[in-house]
């Protein structure tokens, strides 16, 4: 089996801690941890045996990194942001968690995990948090947002990939499913929901997809989207539909539900070595179950910015240099303000583009010559693109996506 010899990795690590902004009023669910005088159920015991924090856990043994009302939740920081224009001094904007919102989020984060083992026990990390923080806490203006601590494959076991088994794979998966199906019995209570994911979250929910969604039409009618990225979801060429799913079609609309939100976003053209935008390839290798054909397929992209198709303005959002240490290799230039966040509007652009078997979101900068912001580079050579900052590059776009696509799932 071969599997990315290369970490699939968007790393965020702390530096400070950012302020929580407001959240909703909410309680944590009642089969939560510590919710009853009953004392910790036998799922709990096994899952803080392998390193969960039992006021984190509920009665199932599903460790929550992010769950609404839950205390320390990485998912309702501070949303402030540092804008800085093309010219001109530098504003803040002040954004908050939605007050009552109406869907949920189910985020599964990508490879971050530094111990030492194949699979990653469930402590809670700093990393964990951390990307959380950069990738999923924006979508709280959007939405109510669910993370689950899973065993993924950690940095250490996808760098030497010899190591890595189908059932290390499958162990992956099981920890996200059974989350999944604990959220859905205990927390979901009928409501819409977004899927998000990226990298091995990406590879991760494909499968959980395939499985558990795509063939359901009781459990279909409750999605809102999926965001896959950095993930090689795969559809006939020239199709929307098929591939990775019978049922789950492109979005091809902001109001456009019950579909997916995939690309993987590049500089220049991907390689023909590529790990990501080309069927079969790198990431592909950590979807869990027997290889999917690549013959007359093509990795899926929908511009975030403008589902319909044709070249957009991307909205950039990053964790600042107050709050993150790094962010692949664009750490040291991330600014130092006062927020925790940064976002540089009318700098980049984005399209899907389609060459010699190849499908990506060409990311273009700046749109005006001599902009002298800096500008993200592919950090990690050709082959990964600007896989780091997939999330990041378009994550405004993302969440405007999600709060359209919640309203029209609401009507």
């Amino acid at each position: 089996m071969v599997v990315v010899a290369v970490a699939l990795v968007a790393v965020v690590a702390l530096t400070g801690g950012a302020t929580s902004s407001a959240s909703p009023t909410t309680t944590v669910p009642s089969h939560a941890g510590g919710s009853s005088g009953a004392g910790p159920t036998p799922a709990q015991k096994a899952a803080v045996a392998d390193g969960a924090d039992l006021g984190d856990t509920d009665a199932a043994g599903v460790e929550w990194l992010c769950r609404p009302g839950q205390a320390h939740d990485p998912c309702t920081t501070s949303l402030t942001a540092t804008v800085i224009p093309a010219s001109g001094p530098t504003h803040v904007v002040h954004t908050g968690d939605a007050a009552h919102p109406g869907i949920d989020c189910f985020y599964v984060y990508p490879t971050v995990s530094e111990q030492t083992g194949v699979l990653a026990n469930l402590a809670i990390d700093p990393a964990e948090t951390a990307v959380a923080v950069a990738q999923a806490s924006r979508f709280s203006e959007a939405c109510r947002v669910y993370a689950p601590i899973y065993p993924q494959l950690t940095l250490h076991a996808i760098t030497d990939p010899g190591q890595v088994t189908e059932a290390d794979l499958l162990t992956a998966y099981d920890g996200v499913a059974a989350a999944w199906k604990d959220y859905l019995a205990h927390d979901n209570h009928g409501r819409g929901v977004v899927l998000i994911g990226h990298s091995q979250g990406a590879a991760i929910l494909i499968a959980l997809l395939e499985r558990q969604v795509d063939d359901e039409p009781a459990v279909r009618r409750h999605l809102v989207s999926a965001i896959i990225l950095g993930g090689n979801v795969t559809v006939p060429v020239g199709k929307s539909v098929g591939g990775s799913f019978r049922h789950i079609p492109a979005c091809r609309s902001e109001t456009a539900t019950r579909c997916v939100v995939a690309y993987s976003s590049f500089d220049t053209q991907p390689p023909a070595d590529s790990l990501f935008g080309r069927p079969g390839a790198g990431v592909s290798s950590l979807i869990p179950g027997a290889r999917r054909p690549t013959a007359g397929m093509q990795v899926l992209c929908v511009n975030p910015a403008s589902p319909s198709g044709g070249t957009a303005t991307l909205s950039p959002f990053f964790p600042s240099a107050r709050v993150a240490s790094g962010l692949g290799a664009e750490a040291p230039q991330a600014p130092r303000v006062a927020t925790a966040w940064v976002t540089e509007p009318d700098l980049y652009s984005g399209r899907c583009r389609y060459h010699d078997g190849a499908s990506w979101l060409q990311v273009s900068a700046p749109i005006t010559p001599g902009d002298p912001r800096t500008v993200v580079k592919e950090s990690l050579g050709p082959t990964w693109g600007l896989h780091l900052v997939d999330v990041n590059i378009a994550l405004g776009n993302l969440v405007s996506l999600v709060a359209h696509e919640g309203r029209a799932y609401l009507r």
